[in-house]
């Protein structure tokens, strides 16, 4: 079959990002399962470079898996009104169309790249754009929307309501989501339904052989407690703060040697006298085995953020055989809590109390939780599962089989 090619604004073996994550596992997996892949991008270095720089060399490179990259110059871009545009959205100030042609021709852009879609389209069967927000996925997808398919990676924010984008996305040919809520938003938003374009609801790969040896974290941190775990970043955004308001409640209203266990980057206020006495341990930045020994040691883990379009420690927890605890207001995390039966969700500190109540005091049934978590992530989001939903998906959209 043809070449599909995965457009990005960026692209490298170890830059950080969710989407980039996603992009280099999804082309890696498709690629050792014989699908012919590329990736299209620009020479811009990552998301935190300036856009107007080109820090890469044009041309055809290879990924450290052997898939061909094929990297395009960006044009210079007036930053200043791109950002003045940009504030007003992070602010939720409704912007006109005419600042909304700003946004999205002062992001990073490359009309090299759209060239060479236009003159190269007879070569490929599917241009599959991530995310949704840039001027790479807004841009390249007008080039051929007959063969643009989004891994969009929507969340219920200002810029998923901007007009521009209600234009352009349902002409395309097929959409990708991560979780259900999310396809639940994008068909309120944008009535793919109505406009042809067809989607499906993919997650995201997991290598599913994940072991946890839970003895061995806690002799190597002197943990012996039992204690909840939050694994990932350590900011309001996520959060996190909200968790350790509503633990610091929690173990002074009840006679408990129960610990929060934090690892991952970041940092936020932590109340002084609870770290020095070790009731709150933060570990920050394990690797990868502590931190899936840690997920098999821990109660449970809570993930409070409001904003996830996925969750690979809530997938990983799991994995581990642990329940997981989230927050009511995150559509996605609570839907998968749900749709496998392996956590609880709240939405206030009472909530969250009777739920921790409910894991300290339940053992038998807060294990058997974790299982079935662990059978829910094997059953949709294994890689044998996802490469082989890609290939069906891609082959419906071009006719051809892969």
């Amino acid at each position: 079959m043809k070449k599909i090619a995965f457009v990005i604004p960026w692209y490298a073996d170890d830059i950080p990002g969710g989407a980039e994550m996603e992009l280099r596992e999804v082309s890696s997996h498709l690629h050792k399962a014989g699908v012919p892949v590329e990736i299209l991008t620009t020479c811009v270095k990552e998301f935190g470079a300036d856009w107007s720089t080109n820090y890469y060399k044009e041309g055809a490179d290879s990924t450290s898996t052997g898939i061909t990259i094929r990297r395009f110059k960006v044009r210079k871009r007036d930053a200043k009104a791109f950002d003045a545009v940009n504030a007003k959205l992070m602010q939720g100030i409704s912007i006109t169309a005419r600042e909304e042609d700003i946004f999205l021709r002062e992001m990073v852009n490359s009309p090299a790249l759209y060239v060479y879609m236009d003159e190269h389209k007879d070569d490929y069967g599917l241009f599959v754009f991530i995310p949704y927000m840039f001027g790479t996925t807004y841009n390249g997808a007008q080039v051929c929307p007959e063969k643009s398919v989004l891994i969009p990676c929507f969340h219920d924010e200002a810029y998923a309501y901007m007009k521009r984008f209600g234009e352009v996305f349902p002409r395309t040919a097929g959409m990708i989501f991560n979780a259900r809520p999310e396809a639940e938003l994008a068909e309120r938003l944008y009535h793919f339904s109505e406009s042809g374009t067809k989607t499906i609801v993919m997650g995201i790969g997991m290598d599913t052989d994940i072991v946890s040896a839970p003895d061995d974290f806690r002799r190597r941190f002197g943990i012996n407690e039992p204690f909840i775990l939050y694994a990932g970043r350590k900011d309001e955004g996520k959060n996190v703060h909200t968790l350790v308001k509503y633990y610091s409640e929690y173990i002074r209203r009840r006679d408990t040697d129960l610990k929060l266990v934090l690892i991952g980057g970041g940092s936020i206020d932590l109340p002084q006298d609870l770290v020095s006495s070790r009731r709150i341990i933060d570990l920050g930045f394990v690797d990868r085995q502590d931190k899936y020994n840690a997920q098999g040691a821990a109660e449970f883990l809570c993930q409070p953020s409001h904003n996830e379009s996925f969750s690979l420690v809530i997938m990983e927890s799991w994995l581990c055989g642990r329940p997981v605890l989230v927050h009511e207001e995150c559509a996605v995390t609570r839907n998968f809590a749900s749709e496998s039966n392996g956590g609880l969700y709240f939405s206030d500190y009472f909530e969250f109390e009777g739920c921790t109540d409910f894991f300290l005091g339940n053992k038998e049934k807060s294990a058997a939780m974790g299982q079935n978590g662990c059978r829910y992530v094997k059953d949709n989001f294994d890689w044998d599962v996802i490469v082989q939903k890609y290939i069906s998906f891609f082959g419906t959209l071009t006719g051809e089989t892969i």
